[in-house]
């Protein structure tokens, strides 16, 4: 699980307390919007010359988000990522530009992880989602077979439009890196029609932070804090923010819960640390999010040192916090 309602709410609350202030004088007006796409709320804000223009780049943006999910959702039969998943063992399959640069990045991921990162879980995620849903706990034949499945490597991109899986049994699962897609792809449309300053959120799981509203240095945001003691947040300008975090753990039967699965041992992995990665844009603010709660922040650490422009924050229910910060600075306690 990502963030939750609570946080999409503060974050309509920061966006509008900012905006009324410059609605009052000359300045761009902020328009807001929001659309359940994808299984969560995705808002929108945005500055504007008028409240027309606004409206009318915001509604095709929120459009391109929708046109994203029919490309990347596995609950519709007709989305394109569907049709790959019945279709490409063993053949190539093409696919539209869109969905072929999405499962590239996804790929690079998996190699920069050692395939912690792999989007070809969706055998092992599927049979954990029917556990969650009432079913038994899977078995381990059950868990081995899903397993057979798995292996990034096994997945053949053929520039510019094909892919072809390498195995009989292959599905992709693009939950992890899909939403951050989505929203640099509503960021470009934004920016096509002249929207300069914007705030795009998808329900707290990744957020784009263009230009920064009239008269403020960036977009404030607040990070993820499971221990409700630390109170994070980073001044966003031209940069994603995107956290991961696993469900909670059930007393009664810890393996039947979570939604991240660990491609090493086919269970969903056990941490309690939620983890906010910022940088440049939404997808590889998404997808180094999930791949540094899999590494945890030891291995994570180490990751993100090699890297430029990129900051991450662990933080667990306790207080522990680990962060490495090669890129935007994460701030503490009350922002005044």
């Amino acid at each position: 699980m990502r963030f939750g309602k609570q946080r999409a709410a503060a974050l309509v609350v920061v966006i509008l307390s900012v905006g009324s202030s410059a609605q009052s004088s000359d300045k761009p007006i902020l328009v807001y919007k929001e659309k359940y796409i994808m299984g969560t709320v995705f808002e929108i804000a945005a500055y504007a010359e008028s409240s027309e223009k606004g409206s009318a780049a915001i509604d095709k943006a929120l459009q391109e988000i929708v046109r994203m999910d029919d490309l990347m959702s596995n609950y519709k039969p007709e989305s394109a990522l569907s049709r790959l998943n019945r279709s490409a063992h063993f053949h190539p399959q093409k696919v539209p530009p869109d969905l072929y640069r999405v499962i590239e990045q996804a790929v690079q991921f998996s190699r920069l992880s050692g395939g912690k990162f792999d989007i070809t879980v969706a055998p092992l995620v599927n049979l954990w989602k029917a556990a969650l849903s009432g079913d038994s706990l899977p078995s381990l034949s059950q868990r081995q077979q899903a397993e057979d499945c798995v292996g990034y490597d096994k997945i053949e991109l053929t520039p510019p439009d094909e892919i072809t899986f390498r195995s009989s049994c292959m599905q992709l699962d693009l939950g992890a890196i899909g939403k951050g897609y989505a929203v640099d792809r509503a960021g470009e449309v934004l920016h096509s029609d002249g929207i300069r300053n914007a705030l795009i959120n998808s329900g707290g799981s990744t957020i784009l932070a263009m230009g920064s509203p009239p008269g403020q240095t960036g977009w404030l945001v607040h990070l993820r804090d499971p221990s409700h003691k630390i109170d994070p947040y980073v001044m966003l300008k031209d940069q994603s923010v995107s956290t991961s975090e696993q469900t909670a753990v059930s007393l009664l039967a810890p393996e039947s819960a979570g939604h991240i699965i660990d491609p090493a041992t086919g269970r969903p992995i056990d941490t309690q640390f939620a983890v906010s990665v910022i940088t440049s844009s939404g997808t590889p603010s998404d997808g180094l999010s999930t791949t540094l709660l899999l590494l945890g922040p030891k291995v994570g650490k180490s990751l993100v040192d090699g890297m430029s422009n990129v900051s991450a924050i662990w933080l667990s229910p306790k207080a522990k916090m680990e962060t490495v910060t090669n890129g935007p600075q994460i701030f503490f306690g009350k922002h005044r």
